[in-house]
């Protein structure tokens, strides 16, 4: 299926965005996957907080789970704006079910940054069998402050002896391998972190309850526990101590294209309420011939057209350069969650009371919405990361 994907990196044809015949073609078929298998289950799982584990299963028959592996290792090698308009389609049926079905490709994240040949080829080999991954990072007195993190491995011999536990994991229910931090040298303090793969099969690794959450309740998320969780020393990714960089430098990296949710997000909201402000007459007439209401939904293309320039543009560099621009990644993220958030702030207020009901599918996509201006670094941190970028470039 995606076959006509096999192209050299940096070719594709991106003067003003202009999609090639190619990734036209790639978006037709991720728009047709996710409204034919996914829409349909949407409504159910998302009253229920429940994964489509058979939908996923389809999307892995299918070829997207393995989208983003190198053709190397047997995979497609799409490039990263590819990735994006796949996920784009997904988002707009249902954000959640995508942020946990692509959560092999973050997981891999450390290793790509300081991973052995060995271990990146594991890896692979699992997620082309159907697996899942999922980056193990927050802990529940240490989010945005990752330093803090308490989970520990101690050194025993050929291997290291895991205890901790980790919280709001994204697929950490269903998933199969897990990238996790822990502290192999208390008094380094961020110098002391490590970061080592850890299969699930593993005795003593724990998989918490699912979090009832707000939005995005088709994505499995659970705490995790690691208790006496024994792991080769081979598992370690790159060398002890340096879990802080890898986790840094695994969040500059998907930060911004990540942001394919929040886009897809906005732009059904869009969808939904023009549709409805076409409809809806009050005073004999469509409500959106009433300049207030226009002009709110002028306002939603605006922003939105904005997001959805500045994500493929940041896609577009990491396919030209190969390099991950920390700002660039956090004005990305930033700037289009607080679109999606303001879209379908609006798009609920123009349905009105209907807005307001779950019969109309506005409610769930502001739900959806919140959760981006969150996870990941808030958006708070990420303006602080921001500024500290604007300090180094000023040289204040």
């Amino acid at each position: 299926m995606f076959g006509a994907l096999r192209r050299e990196k940096g070719k594709c044809n991106m003067q003003d965005f202009i999609l090639t015949a190619e990734q036209k073609d790639l978006v037709a078929v991720a728009k047709d996957f996710a409204e034919r298998e996914l829409a349909p289950v949407v409504e159910d799982c998302d009253a229920k907080g429940e994964f489509p584990m058979d939908v996923y299963k389809k999307f892995v028959e299918q070829g997207f789970s393995t989208m983003f592996i190198p053709e190397a290792y047997g995979g497609i090698g799409a490039g990263a704006l590819d990735l994006v308009l796949v996920n784009e389609q997904f988002a707009k049926v249902d954000a959640g079910f995508i942020v946990s079905a692509t959560t092999a490709e973050f997981g891999v994240t450390p290793l790509r940054i300081a991973g052995t040949e060995e271990q990146i080829k594991y890896y692979f080999e699992r997620v082309m069998d159907g697996q899942l991954g999922a980056f193990c990072l927050t802990e529940a007195d240490a989010g945005s402050d990752a330093s803090a993190t308490r989970t520990t491995a101690v050194r025993d011999g050929d291997d290291y002896i895991l205890n901790g536990s980790k919280c709001f994991i994204s697929s950490g229910g269903i998933a199969d391998m897990f990238t996790v931090f822990a502290v192999t040298d208390k008094e380094k303090g961020a110098h002391g972190i490590s970061c080592f793969l850890v299969e699930k099969e593993r005795e003593g690794v724990g998989v918490g309850k699912e979090e009832n959450k707000m939005g995005l309740r088709l994505s499995n998320t659970t705490s995790l526990s690691f208790d006496d969780v024994r792991v080769p020393a081979k598992n370690l990714i790159g060398e002890e101590g340096q879990g802080f960089m890898i986790a840094m430098q695994s969040l500059d990296r998907s930060r911004g294209v990540n942001s394919y949710g929040c886009l897809g997000i906005a732009e059904r909201a869009i969808d939904e309420a023009t549709k409805y402000a076409m409809v809806r007459r009050t005073f004999g007439k469509p409500i959106i011939k009433n300049q207030g209401i226009s002009f709110m939904l002028a306002d939603m293309e605006i922003q939105t057209t904005a997001a959805r320039t500045l994500l493929y543009h940041c896609a577009d560099m990491i396919d030209k350069t190969g390099q991950y621009d920390t700002r660039l990644g956090s004005v990305t993220k930033t700037f289009v969650s607080d679109v999606a958030m303001k879209v379908t702030t609006d798009a609920v207020q123009i349905l009105g009371g209907y807005g307001y009901s779950k019969e109309y599918p506005v409610e769930k996509l502001m739900r959806d919405a919140k959760i981006f201006q969150i996870f990941e670094g808030t958006n708070q941190i990420q303006r602080m990361v921001i500024g500290r970028e604007m300090q180094r470039r000023y040289k204040v």
